[in-house]
């Protein structure tokens, strides 16, 4: 895909953080229309307030992504009103941490955060993608994961359990429409490490380990998968550690993790998005 000139781009989570900038990097790529998902009201009129200003046409949906029902109504009017979604990106997510897993206050954290981690991207994604499966423009869809997603960490059990469903489902449509011969649609998976858009906030980095700068991971996320790319990981440094997870014995793996670099200190002062 060299350019997005006239396509519709669908984004969950926009209306700050990585979906606004996703929304913006769409605007300057020439994204005919923009169509923003958020629960939050009041940022989501914001940003596509700006967005607007800067020429874009934009429509914004106030959408619970934990909804089921929610996400068939606002996709049929998508539909209805605007027909084929080109590009999307499925960014919405939500992390609960700083706590055992025996000792998460409610329940409801770890179903919410299924949810809208792991079942909302698969039920958006499943809305639109016979659309794109029927159009002969070339299509993207954007799965926004985590590096917890390749790698366990403690004090984000649920968290990481939602993302290693997220990549698992999310490469599984990959092949599904390489097999069924639709070319046209690729899927990339973003796996990204701690990002300091205010979601992140307490949660340390490691050696090797930066925390990442929005920009950079949204940036990373366009030129992959304009080109076809599978996957995004960053920084590189968690593939190395995939690279040993399959040959070393995981009581070393855990060791050097845990005791040498401090990875699984990295979420003892997390706080998150305040």
């Amino acid at each position: 895909m060299k350019n997005i000139n006239g396509k519709t781009v669908l984004i969950t989570g926009a209306a700050m953080g990585m979906g606004a900038l996703h929304a913006h990097r769409a605007l300057v790529e020439g994204a005919a229309t923009l169509i923003l998902w958020d629960i939050n009201e009041q940022a989501l009129e914001k940003t596509a307030r700006e967005l607007r200003e800067l020429g874009a046409t934009v429509h914004a949906q106030i959408v619970d992504v934990s909804d089921a029902d929610a996400i068939a109504a606002a996709a049929q009017q998508v539909r209805d009103e605007i027909g084929t979604v080109h590009i999307l990106i499925n960014n919405a997510g939500i992390v609960r941490g700083n706590s055992y897993f025996w000792e998460t206050p409610s329940a409801g954290d770890t179903t919410l955060t299924m949810a809208i981690n792991a079942v909302a991207p698969m039920l958006i994604t499943r809305e639109f993608l016979p659309g794109m499966v029927a159009t002969t423009e070339e299509c993207r869809v954007i799965n926004v994961a985590s590096a917890a997603g390749l790698t366990a960490n403690p004090r984000m059990a649920a968290y990481c359990g939602s993302k290693w469903a997220a990549v698992g489902w999310s490469d599984s449509v990959r092949l599904e429409l390489e097999q069924a011969g639709h070319r046209h649609i690729k899927v990339t998976t973003v796996c990204p490490y701690y990002i300091s858009t205010g979601m992140f906030d307490g949660a340390r980095p490691a050696p090797l380990l930066p925390i990442l700068e929005p920009q950079h991971v949204v940036d990373q996320a366009w030129k992959h998968s304009k080109a076809g790319s599978p996957f995004v990981i960053l920084p590189r440094a968690v593939v190395l550690s995939e690279v040993v997870k399959g040959i070393v014995p995981t009581s070393v793996r855990d060791f050097l993790a845990g005791r040498v670099l401090g990875i699984h200190k990295t979420m003892d002062d997390f706080v998150g998005r305040r």
